[in-house]
């Protein structure tokens, strides 16, 4: 029997930004060669993002809490992005936890990171090591940031403050992921995007499903499934299933959780649809497992410490 969940959700994945701040360069200063990002041209969400935006795209989907992960601010203003965020409206749920920005191999980036952890609301770190040889597709600064000594070295000071650092990469680059997350492994991770699979021909799809399956034997690793319509533009339930049912049989429930990538994925699909197609394809678990992809893996992990207080039939429908 199909049950689509309808109890409480977490999603684990968005971003909020004000343009006017003139903190986001890769949104008001593209240069005219680099408009065309790995998810096409970012035009359309080239205006402010606010709490009250989000909560109207993800109005009638259950979300009880959201972590906000940071959004390309600035690296010449450390800091800035959390202490901004702190004057938000948090009533709703909406950035109840951050997953903040710093370089890890910045000088200064274990002090840094000890700022963010005196934060409660920051509950993880990201600095993006997707690289491209084409530069517009390209999020990260250098190629082999995850080998970098100096780089490890501002990784090893986020496991010192007890946070979490989220992963985004190509898959490509899961080989070096494998070593890295090997090499720490009292630090979660978490893999963003169910690691990015940017190239749809059939090697590209072979290559991010045996990266995948190296990559979950680890267990300090959970992945997050979100926007995968970014590498799918002309994505259909039929060609986003597989790639969300491998993410979820390699890594299990426990170690899985679904996020919305509000406002990028937006330029690929509505709110509705993205949950939809995530609903429709979780029906096929049992109802546990569907707990703790919408809400209960979100909710350790990032240590949001929220309560599911109905039972499982209020949570599903028929």
């Amino acid at each position: 029997m199909t049950r689509i969940y309808r109890g409480p959700v977490i999603d684990p994945h968005h971003h909020l930004w004000d343009l006017t701040l003139d903190r986001h360069p890769w949104l008001t200063r593209r240069p005219a060669d680099a408009e065309e990002m790995v998810y096409g041209s970012p035009a359309a969400i080239r205006r402010d993002y606010g709490v009250a935006d989000y909560r109207r795209d993800a109005a009638g989907q259950t979300i009880v809490a959201t972590v906000h992960v940071e959004a390309g601010w600035a690296d010449g203003h450390p800091l800035e992005e959390s202490r901004w965020l702190d004057g938000l409206d948090h009533s709703s749920g909406v950035a109840a936890r951050y997953v903040a920005r710093v370089p890890l191999d910045a000088e200064g980036a274990a002090a840094m990171i000890a700022a963010e952890a005196e934060n409660p609301r920051v509950v993880g770190i990201r600095d993006i090591v997707s690289w491209h040889d084409q530069p517009a597709k390209s999020f990260a600064r250098a190629p082999g940031l995850m080998s970098d000594p100096a780089w490890r070295a501002g990784l090893a000071a986020v496991e010192r403050q007890g946070l979490v650092f989220d992963l985004m990469l190509y898959p490509w680059q899961m080989p070096e992921a494998e070593r890295l997350v090997a090499a720490f492994p009292d630090l979660t991770f978490v893999l963003e995007h169910a690691g990015s699979p940017a190239d749809r021909s059939d090697a590209g799809m072979a290559l991010w499903r045996d990266g995948l399956a190296g990559l979950s034997r680890y267990r300090n690793l959970a992945v997050k499934i979100s926007d995968l319509v970014a590498y799918d533009t002309n994505w259909t339930l039929h060609s986003l299933s597989p790639v969300i049912r491998h993410a979820i049989d390699c890594f299990g429930a426990e170690r899985t959780m679904f996020g919305s990538d509000f406002p990028v994925a937006g330029l690929h699909a509505g709110f509705a649809a993205v949950y939809d197609v995530l609903r429709t394809v979780a029906a096929a678990y049992g109802e546990d497992e569907q707990r703790a992809m919408f809400f209960g893996t979100a909710n350790r992990i990032y240590r949001l410490g929220l309560a599911a207080n109905a039972g499982p039939d209020d949570f599903l429908e028929e």
